[in-house]
């Protein structure tokens, strides 16, 4: 009639025990957070190809040694030159969004460095949205 079952039930207690792999809070807060920060720094590098600036400068290595911090020393990938400068006001919108969203996660893992530095960064773009001079790219 029916063949026996053969394999054990993915639903019983010990199924929770066996080998999937499981992380903690802290894990996942690490994991959120690089990717708000390699994001950030991915806009950044494009925002630095359009409007260069010390300060762009000096935010894109700090954000780089954050992220290769929090990746135990790997470094980031950076991103190319897109070479259109019509993106300068919505590459600044969604910096502060990254920013924002990195801040939250620092302040949930406790990260003073981090949370300071994104909390700058959103200053920074929020400066540069209600500043037309910052956002064009003519010197």
């Amino acid at each position: 009639m029916y063949e026996p079952i053969r394999t054990k039930s993915v639903h019983s207690p010990m199924a929770e025990l066996a080998d999937f792999p499981h992380r903690s809070r802290e894990e996942e807060l690490d994991i959120q957070l690089v990717g708000h920060l390699a994001a950030l720094l991915a806009v950044t590098d494009e925002l630095r190809a359009l409007t260069p600036s010390a300060d762009l400068d000096t935010a894109a290595e700090r954000l780089a040694e954050q992220v290769a911090r929090l990746r135990d020393g790997r470094t980031p990938p950076r991103a190319a030159d897109t070479g259109t400068d019509d993106r300068v006001t919505s590459l600044h919108e969604r910096a502060h969004t990254l920013a924002g969203r990195a801040l939250v996660v620092a302040a949930s893992r406790a990260d003073t460095s981090v949370a300071i530095l994104t909390a700058e960064r959103m200053d920074a773009h929020s400066t540069a949205l209600a500043d037309p001079r910052h956002l064009s790219t003519t010197p």
